[in-house]
């Protein structure tokens, strides 16, 4: 425990909710030009991390959406990473950057769970950015990208048909080391369980493929550079993915630390790769923006891409948290179940939600980064916050969406939106049974 978190002063509830009434700022509806306004005080960032309390609610892809096309319009960012698979979202990039017809709503995001981007508040935003990016030269042109790990068959389909293309003889040899993965396309998840009881793992071959992509670098680069980085970041999901489902047998903590580091990586190289000014925006769920350090994630071993962010980029980066009271999610009682619209329950009295809830402001930013010398020190207690990913269950909430968390250096501002509702899916919400649920058992 920091010094600065022993020496914070025990405020009564009382005293602590008319804190967080005095520093609420409010904010307009999210359809008011003026909802992003709050919001410009983040533009010096490199990187700004806009979080969700959960993957089903619309008024957090909407003040989401509100404040990255400000950031965009006026602050150079050129980044939006998402958590997402990257062959999936590279559609929409695609789309959006008008590098060639692509319908991202009938190709992309079949999978469990279909309804956290194929969504009509996806689908507004990703219009925006293209008609945005129609007035702007090619090399200008904003990016939309995905940071998961999870699309290990489409990432291997989209290095082979890069190297179809590009180098056919390359092409036979790739497919001959991830040939090693192919008995497990089907269901990658059962590959991690047969090398855990001892069958051979695929690792070496998945390594020597992405050795051998990066050994005809400059070559390939010389002829598209943009196509052989697509598939460098496809060869290493790869990698990553093949190591994850051998890790998630040997223990949670473990493949979260490989998801979220990976997510990290790929940042990394898409601010790179988009040069020194690059500027992101990171869509990603409160449990993987928010610094892990300061949550019982944290305290049992886990990290995420805001603990990363924070150490690597410190000022530079900028951990917006998001939360709700109660409402309307959209979330499956299961894993590859149906979606479901639920009632979110009302938050509990012993949860950061309750106080922000009686302080009384419907819609509103708190913000500690700036110095607020009462307020951080008075959020550097820990209390139980919600998190509610893919699935939720609201007869076991305390244990399955509840976790303890010291606010104040959890994140560095918060959303609150009272009551909110759930996101408006595009087209039926069943899996398709060509898709194989990658994500499983994990729902964030």
């Amino acid at each position: 425990m920091s010094a600065s978190r022993a020496q914070a002063p025990a405020l009564s509830e009382e005293q602590l909710i008319t804190l967080l009434r005095q520093h609420a700022e409010p904010l307009p509806a999210l359809d008011d030009p003026h909802f992003a306004d709050a919001f410009e005080r983040y533009a010096d960032a490199r990187v700004v991390l806009i979080g969700e309390a959960s993957h089903g609610t619309s008024e957090f892809y909407q003040a989401r959406a509100a404040i990255t096309r400000r950031l965009i319009e006026r602050h150079g960012f050129s980044i939006i990473a998402a958590e997402a698979d990257w062959p999936d979202a590279a559609r929409i990039d695609c789309y959006t950057r008008q590098r060639q017809p692509v319908a991202w709503v009938e190709d992309a995001f079949k999978r469990f769970p279909t309804w956290m981007w194929r969504n009509r508040e996806v689908e507004g935003f990703v219009h925006w950015l293209r008609e945005h990016n129609a007035a702007l030269p090619a090399g200008q042109r904003v990016e939309f990208r995905g940071l998961d790990v999870y699309s290990l068959c489409s990432s291997i389909r989209e290095v082979l048909r890069y190297l179809d293309r590009t180098d056919p003889p390359a092409a036979a040899a790739a497919r001959r080391r991830y040939g090693c993965l192919s008995p497990w396309q089907e269901d990658p998840a059962v590959y991690g369980r047969n090398v855990m009881l001892g069958q051979p793992s695929c690792e070496t071959a998945v390594v020597e493929q992405l050795q051998a992509l990066l050994a005809q670098r400059l070559a390939y680069i010389g002829q598209d550079g943009e196509r052989f980085f697509n598939a460098e970041r496809n060869a290493r999901v790869v990698l990553a993915a093949e190591h994850y489902y051998r890790a998630m047998y040997r223990g949670s903590t473990e493949s979260w630390n490989l998801r979220d580091r990976h997510m990290f990586d790929t940042l990394k190289a898409l601010l790179d790769h988009r040069g020194a000014d690059a500027k992101a925006v990171v869509w990603a769920h409160n449990s993987h923006i928010g610094n892990a350090s300061a949550t019982s994630m944290g305290w049992g071993g886990e990290f995420n891409i805001g603990e990363l962010c924070r150490t690597a980029f410190g000022r530079d980066a900028v951990l917006i948290g998001m939360a709700t009271d109660r409402g309307e999610v959209a979330a499956a009682d299961n894993w590859d179940e149906p979606m479901r619209v639920k009632q979110v329950v009302p938050s509990r009295a012993d949860s950061w939600e309750h106080l922000f809830l009686r302080a009384g402001v419907p819609a509103s930013l708190t913000d500690w980064r700036n110095g607020q010398s009462e307020l951080r020190p008075a959020l550097a207690q820990p209390r139980l916050e919600r998190a509610i990913g893919v699935i939720y269950r609201p007869l076991t909430e305390r244990q399955s969406h509840y976790f303890r968390a010291i606010l104040a250096e959890q994140f560095d501002a918060l959303i609150w939106l009272e009551e909110t509702g759930a996101v408006t899916p595009i087209g039926p919400q069943q899996t398709d049974p060509q898709m194989v649920p990658d994500t499983y058992p994990f729902g964030e």
